[in-house]
């Protein structure tokens, strides 16, 4: 039996005090092609304000129901604001990874000062490089007054029941934009088993002054290239980039 417990709420007293939840939803486990056990899902964030510093805390239990052991990880998104998203993945590499049969998560996060919402991915495009790695590119940009440090792009990949399959995050190069200017990722997705269950993904770019543009424009077309053994299909879905989601649907 699985489930979640949400704890530690930590006020700021400069913040105002904060209406909603924050929870964990779209939580799975698997075994990748490597062996490697991971717990993915994203942090919710229905609160008035923005969130930092978070920590998803794991116990993990074997078929009897006895603890393996306790392990914690963080969101890929240092700063979730309000009606926004940040996935996680839990990664688990020793000798108990094939005996972990359930799970608890709890969440651990700050209040923090909001940052202005100026970083966005004004495109991005699904395909398959020469080794049948699935890829994401495009462009983010920096609509702010002053240059963006540390610039980062994570991609939340669902399978068609809308659980979180796999997570990346990358930093472009450079890893910083001036006012004004966009750059060029690339976000890999190598995991093959994986790969094939996913139906659509979201993109949310962010820095160490600013966060992700809470709504982005209208997208175009997006072709996911999927391999299944050794028959190559070519799909084609129409994308749309919403609020912290490019989101790649009816794939048929």
């Amino acid at each position: 039996m699985k489930w979640i417990s949400i704890f530690s709420l930590l006020f700021v007293s400069t913040i105002p005090v904060a209406f909603g939840d924050a929870y964990i939803e779209n939580d799975q486990q698997y075994i990748g092609d490597d062996g490697t056990f991971h717990i993915v899902g994203e942090i919710i964030n229905n609160l008035q304000a923005p969130l930092n510093q978070i920590s998803i805390h794991a116990t993990l239990f074997d078929k009897d129901g006895q603890i393996i052991e306790s392990k914690k990880t963080s969101s890929l998104v240092n700063t979730i604001m309000p009606g926004m998203k940040g996935p996680f993945d839990l990664i688990l590499t020793n000798h108990n990874a094939k005996k972990v049969k359930s799970y608890s998560l709890d969440l651990d996060y700050n209040v923090s000062p909001p940052k202005n919402q100026v970083i966005g991915i004004s495109e991005s495009k699904l395909s398959m490089d020469n080794f049948n790695n699935l890829m994401i590119t495009g462009t983010v940009s920096n609509k702010g007054e002053t240059t963006a440090n540390m610039i980062s792009v994570i991609a939340t990949m669902y399978d068609k029941d809308g659980k979180v399959v796999s997570v990346n995050r990358v930093n472009p190069e450079p890893d910083y934009l001036r006012s004004q200017d966009n750059a060029f990722f690339l976000v890999s997705i190598p995991d093959k088993i994986q790969t094939n269950k996913i139906t659509e993904y979201s993109l949310v770019a962010e820095s160490e002054e600013y966060a992700a543009v809470p709504e982005f424009p209208i997208g175009t077309a997006v072709v996911l290239i999927l391999t299944l053994s050794a028959y190559i299909g070519i799909t084609k879905f129409s994308g749309r980039i919403m609020i912290n989601l490019i989101s790649a649907t009816n794939l048929k």
